[in-house]
């Protein structure tokens, strides 16, 4: 496998990477509980960051965890990046979100290098992105030497030797001394996490379910990171890590009692494998079968569920929302690849109108690397994380149109099958 980045002061020096527990298991199962368990229980000496999508979640922490007292970053000062640095250096137990985890830069991956911490992550985090920059604004940076691209790699280098130092490109400049910028195939430019940071840690968790489908874990076998497979299970009233393998296999007879799938003829516009994905949606010879994807998606929340607008829910890709939004379930339009969210626990009638295929390019990118990439898995994991935003986390039974064959399929065979 080629390697993606060369030996830098963030890889060196280093004899082997921090152990890397992927804690994979089912919804429901645990697996938060289990790490409140595990940091109440922890020697006091053991400091913490734990990192989740959801800021409810970071408040039950803070509740939970009653003989340690987690952190929030708070906006003082110049900022909450700035303000997690001093709650890192102060060897804080910290507890934030996603979102600004996801802006870690060089400083912070030094101090954590030095400070000791075990990170645990709530979920999947967002690793490899399309990072948007104007083609003329990328010239631009190249002809004036501002930035450099590494052949063999792809990554961007900032040349620290240029006469242009303090430009509104500062952020390619900040974001290129992680070496998070990868430019692929001359065509696209991608931003990715950098992986200097799980080196930090003393010891990494991530809670996460088919983490086989992710990419995350496409990330990790892109930059050869190993990670063991680990589940919760509850034994009588403590929660328990086991080798994934060796865990019972989970129960989906009540959860597939829960979800009410649409079988009828408004399946029938999505009976062919490539049918409503992005490219089809584009194509206008398509542009009467979307109308009728329109039309079916108001039959379907006004003829078949009945139930009133507030909890519909519905997703499209973002470009074709204008094309198929109608009364009756407009405003209950939930992003395909929402995750970082709980604010739709009170939706009962879904649609998924779209038939899920990795990016292209992302594709291109991690098999260029030697990455295997699972487009049924991955579309399944998608579609898992979509419906869980409803109100099915809460235990509470819920609607659900697929028109796509393709995707009803994967759901199905899920239901039935032991994953």
């Amino acid at each position: 496998m080629q390697k993606l980045v060369k030996e830098t002061h963030y890889t060196k020096d280093k004899p082997s990477q921090p152990p890397i527990n992927v804690i994979d298991s089912i919804m429901g199962s645990g697996k938060t509980s289990w790490a409140i368990q595990h940091m109440q229980e922890a020697n006091p000496e053991e400091k913490f960051i734990y990192i989740t999508p959801f800021l409810s979640e970071v408040q039950r922490v803070k509740t939970s965890v009653t003989n340690r007292k987690f952190v929030e970053p708070t906006n003082k000062g110049k900022g909450k990046l700035d303000n997690l640095k001093n709650l890192i250096l102060n060897e804080n137990d910290v507890v934030s979100t996603h979102a600004l985890f996801q802006n870690a830069d060089e400083e912070i991956i030094e101090l954590l290098r030095v400070s000791n911490y075990t990170l645990i992550l709530d979920e999947v985090m967002n690793v490899v992105e399309e990072f948007q920059l104007n083609q003329d604004d990328f010239k631009l940076l190249i002809n004036s030497n501002m930035v450099f691209v590494e052949e063999a790699t792809g990554v961007i280098r900032w040349n620290e030797n240029s006469e242009y130092q303090q430009t509104k490109y500062n952020e390619i400049k900040t974001l290129s001394k992680t070496e998070n910028l990868i430019y692929f195939e001359n065509t696209i430019l991608f931003w990715s996490f950098p992986v200097s940071v799980f080196h930090a840690f003393k010891e990494v968790y991530i809670l996460t379910y088919l983490f086989q489908a992710q990419e995350q874990k496409y990330y990790y076998d892109m930059y050869n990171l190993n990670y063991d497979y680990k589940a919760v299970q509850k034994v009588n009233d403590k929660y328990l890590l086991v080798d994934h393998e060796s865990k019972e296999p989970y129960d989906k007879s009540l959860l597939k009692s829960l979800i009410n799938i649409y079988e009828g003829k408004l399946n029938d516009i999505g009976s062919e494998p490539f049918t409503l994905s992005w490219s089809w949606y584009e194509k206008d010879k398509n542009t009467s079968l979307v109308a009728k994807m329109k039309k079916n998606l108001y039959s379907y929340f006004r003829n078949n569920v009945k139930t009133p607008t507030p909890v519909n829910m519905w997703t499209c890709y973002k470009d074709h929302r204008k094309h198929l939004k109608g009364k009756g379930y407009t405003k209950g339009f939930v992003s395909h690849n929402a995750r970082a969210t709980n604010d739709f626990k009170d939706k009962e009638s879904l649609a998924y109108v779209i038939n899920r295929f990795i990016h292209p390019y992302k594709y291109k990118f991690f098999k260029s690397r030697g990455v295997e990439v699972n487009e049924e898995m991955y579309a399944l994991s998608e579609l898992i994380q979509w419906i869980w935003r409803s109100r099915i986390r809460e235990g509470k039974p819920i609607n659900l149109y697929i028109p796509s064959k393709r995707m009803r399929t994967l759901l199905i065979d899920y239901l039935e099958g032991g994953l």
